[in-house]
């Protein structure tokens, strides 16, 4: 598969090595900052254009890759359904559910396939407990939590749109905890009514949250708490914490770090010691989940179906977070309508 590449900040550099990896040839790129455009061009052995209009009509292009910033989502997605290409962008896929939306509707409309990169979909561990799940392990789910208490120097929000409502959509939750509340609605299901609290610039000079917490009320009447934060030093590993009425499994980082089940009878489960967070280092990330879920977009692409985490997964995870903003404004419960 040949891929175009739309922004070359730090995550493209992520991604073109999973490209590598699997057997995927990068084209072409495009980035609004030429210099870093053409430096990213001389690394991947690709060619630079200087705009996305380029890289989404691009002849030796199979599906483009949108690794900007939130708010640059729907004209890329727009560009690739004209021009008949699949697209997959970064999380969060857009900053509002508006844009969404449309997103999912121009692609669906066009007949391209539309992923969000929700690359811990793809980890051991989450295939393990899903499975699990799937066949009662845990017996009724009782509790499902997401802790994601990171910490991110002033230095990171040293770029005036960094933290912004407009550009990034956001703080702490949608900008890192995304993929835990992704990891949540894929194991245990939406998400019926939730109460949010948040902090606006604890410790960091943004307009948006670096502290926040949710309580939750899912639809099969488990509950749950997602907690939030990039203001707690020196940042810990992310948790996600699932309790039934047979056990407990416990996800930290990329790994499965606790799997008590009474009487279990199945796989060994993948437990390790060691693991990957982006907890202080934003690219302290594991490539095998980023080259399982490429493969799979790849493989979505020759066969035109959808892919394994499509548009409208990364509709719900934006619906959630932004059901949590929306409570912690009001100071109100909030009920989803999914």
């Amino acid at each position: 598969m040949r891929v175009g590449i739309i922004g070359t900040g730090a995550i493209s550099n992520k991604h073109a090595q999973a490209y590598k990896n699997i057997g995927y040839e990068i084209t072409v790129c495009t980035d609004i900052n030429e210099e870093a455009g053409r430096k990213f061009a001389e690394r991947w052995g690709c060619e630079f254009v200087k705009t996305y209009q380029e890289v989404c009509r691009h002849p030796d292009v199979d599906f483009v890759d949108v690794c900007t910033f939130p708010d640059f989502r729907l004209q890329p997605v727009e560009e690739c359904a004209r021009a008949g290409k699949s697209i997959q962008v970064q999380k969060p896929m857009a900053v509002n559910l508006e844009t969404a939306r449309k997103m999912i509707e121009v692609a669906r409309e066009a007949g391209v396939q539309l992923g969000v990169v929700s690359q811990h979909r793809f980890d051991d561990a989450t295939i393990f407990i899903r499975k699990a799940l799937a066949e009662g392990k845990l017996g009724k789910i009782l509790e499902a939590d997401a802790y994601v208490k990171w910490y991110r120097s002033p230095e990171y929000y040293g770029r005036p749109i960094k933290g912004t409502w407009a550009v990034e959509g956001g703080g702490a939750l949608i900008t890192q905890a995304i993929h835990q509340v992704d990891i949540l609605l894929h194991l245990i299901g939406p998400v019926k009514e939730l109460f949010g609290m948040w902090q606006l610039g604890a410790l960091h000079k943004i307009e948006s949250e670096d502290v926040v917490g949710a309580i939750l009320r899912y639809k099969n009447g488990a509950q749950g708490v997602i907690q939030a934060s990039t203001a707690f030093w020196p940042g810990y590993t992310e948790r996600v914490e699932i309790h039934g009425t047979k056990g407990t499994a416990v996800l930290a980082g990329d790994q499965l770090k606790v799997w008590d089940v009474q009487d279990y009878a199945g796989e060994p489960p993948p437990l390790a010691e060691d693991v990957l967070s982006a907890s202080a280092d934003p690219m302290d990330i594991p490539l095998t989940p980023f080259e399982r879920q490429f493969t799979d977009f790849g493989n979505a692409v020759k066969e035109g179906r959808p892919p394994l985490c499509s548009g409208e997964e990364g509709y719900r995870a934006l619906e959630l977070v932004l059901s949590v903003y929306e409570s912690c404004r009001r100071g109100e419960k909030v009920v989803l309508n999914g």
